[in-house]
């Protein structure tokens, strides 16, 4: 099998990553450019690891199987599969998988919050023209376009989360009806959201505290 080529380009901006977990920084990450997923072979997808250990020391495992010892912390993707790193400090990350499927729904490889907006892409395979799109949450069809392959959520809902695919004709030569795999759409509660009505919380207890300890306090100590 052959191995994926180290990749070149070192400044590549560290906007464009895009960590596929929400671990705390003590765990190995697996970052993904371009940052969606899944990642498709014909974007010349390159994975970076990153953890703890001495630079140049990534183990790389394809599809469960290890197939780079002491490798390079950044390769350019030339087979699709699933992918892990490990690193010594940090542990083995977690999976990424890259696809070269007929039809491919896309999302954000990033955490999505509350209110965000953020567009789903149904792609055919080499960017090959898609028509007739439809767009699924479980088995409840959302929309259906004639020509459009992307479709927007906005604003994100918790009640949004849940397992998305995409059906349509990929023209290649001739047309043909594909499905793709499903993808979860996990929504989280923005943080500002979270630790307003935390404080809010809080704010209502001590109130409620204070209330009855002065309640207390006058039973105690009645008006003469």
């Amino acid at each position: 099998m052959p191995r994926p080529r180290p990749a070149v380009h070192p400044t590549l901006a560290l906007a464009g990553w895009c960590p596929l977990s929400l671990a705390g920084a003590q765990t190995t990450q697996l970052l993904v450019e371009p940052p969606w997923t899944p990642p498709v072979l014909w974007d010349r997808v390159t994975l970076t690891c990153q953890g703890s250990g001495t630079a140049g020391a990534t183990t790389w495992y394809k599809d469960g199987q290890r197939w780079w010892l002491q490798g390079p912390d950044r390769v350019i993707v030339t087979e699709s599969g699933t992918y892990q790193c490990d690193r010594a400090g940090t542990g083995l990350s977690p999976s990424v998988s890259v696809s070269n499927a007929w039809l491919v729904l896309q999302v954000p490889a990033r955490a999505l919050l509350e209110g965000d907006t953020v567009t789903l892409r149904c792609r055919g395979w080499q960017d090959k023209p898609v028509t007739s799109v439809s767009f699924y949450r479980e088995e409840k069809q959302l929309q259906r376009f004639h020509n459009g392959t992307e479709l927007s959520l906005s604003p994100l809902q918790l009640k949004d989360s849940g397992r998305y695919r995409c059906r349509g004709s990929v023209y290649y030569v001739v047309s043909q009806w594909k499905e793709s795999a499903p993808v979860t759409v996990t929504v989280h509660v923005a943080a500002g959201v979270g630790g307003s009505l935390l404080f809010l919380v809080l704010l209502l207890g001590v109130i409620g505290g204070c209330h009855w300890w002065h309640h207390l306090a006058c039973r105690k100590h009645p008006e003469r």
